[in-house]
């Protein structure tokens, strides 16, 4: 298990090598991975992908993705292709694409074409601002 995402996190089943991988029958959020020194530090991923799926074993998994050749050009080698999964537990078809979109927001995975930013406007929470921001004692009279 490995857990992505802000906080806590999500925790997602895996890492996997992607060569040979069997995906389920079931929905989920997943991610692509590939190490980025495996001499050196082999539990050392990067996320390249994140993406989410009604039926993961009709995404065309481990190769036919639609975007399995930017993953392998970007990990140098099929081989250093790993996946991670989460089964959101009760999870809506919008509850995976909230995840899909906070984890691209988070790792900027560089083959996933759409970006989000991880920011709030002022228009969506509307400005605040509290009388608690001044000093929290006062000044006192050392003579008194």
């Amino acid at each position: 298990m490995i857990r992505l995402g802000s906080l806590a996190g999500y925790p997602f089943e895996g890492p996997r090598t992607l060569a040979g991988w069997i995906p389920p029958h079931s929905a989920a959020v997943f991610a692509i991975m590939t190490r980025l020194d495996p001499e050196k530090k082999p539990q050392q991923f990067a996320v390249i992908y994140v993406g989410h799926a009604q039926d993961m074993s009709n995404e065309g998994f481990p190769f036919k993705h639609i975007d399995a050749a930017s993953w392998i050009r970007r990990a140098g080698d099929r081989f250093n292709l790993h996946i991670c999964t989460y089964e959101v537990p009760g999870g809506l078809p919008s509850h995976r694409i909230q995840i899909t979109q906070e984890l691209v927001a988070i790792y900027r995975p560089s083959c996933n074409s759409i970006q989000y930013d991880q920011e709030w406007k002022d228009e969506w929470i509307g400005e605040y601002s509290a009388p608690t921001t001044g000093p929290l004692t006062t000044d006192r009279d050392p003579s008194a």
